[in-house]
């Protein structure tokens, strides 16, 4: 009787690698864009340099329609208080960074800040977009 004799295969199969790989490609690509903001926000526009980083804490947006957002999450006005103040003891933090449309009348962003400091927070920060333009230079 002959012994049989196995050579090594030298090939790697990648097909299915390679499927593997595109459907995670699809899935971030579809996925990215919804990890940002969800809410449509013209942010005023000034010189200062804008934060590369996320800030710590909670961040209130103002929309166009004067519809308020505590980290992306509609709030009633009356109820804007306790839901901001759950929000702040859920994060452990004291900071509360605004964003607000540069359509919004000053009023409204004003009277925001006054709940804001009847609420004795202190730690307000005003969040706005980098102006490119060069006209001030």
């Amino acid at each position: 009787m002959q012994k049989r004799e196995y050579n090594a295969l030298a090939e790697i199969n990648v097909t299915n690698l390679v499927d593997v790989v595109l459907v995670l490609l699809i899935i971030f690509m579809i996925s990215a864009p919804l990890l940002q903001s969800g809410i449509e926000v013209d942010l005023p526009k000034t010189k200062t340099a804008a934060l590369d980083n996320q800030p710590e804490g909670v961040i209130l947006t103002i929309d166009k329609k004067g519809g308020i957002f505590i980290n992306d999450v509609w709030s009633r006005l009356d109820k804007f208080e306790g839901n901001l103040d759950k929000e702040l003891r859920k994060q452990g933090n004291s900071s509360v960074y605004l964003r607000a449309d540069s359509l919004v009348p000053y009023g409204i962003v004003v009277g925001v800040m006054a709940r804001l400091k009847g609420m004795n927070i202190e730690e307000i920060g005003l969040i706005t977009a980098k102006d490119e333009s060069k006209l001030g230079k």
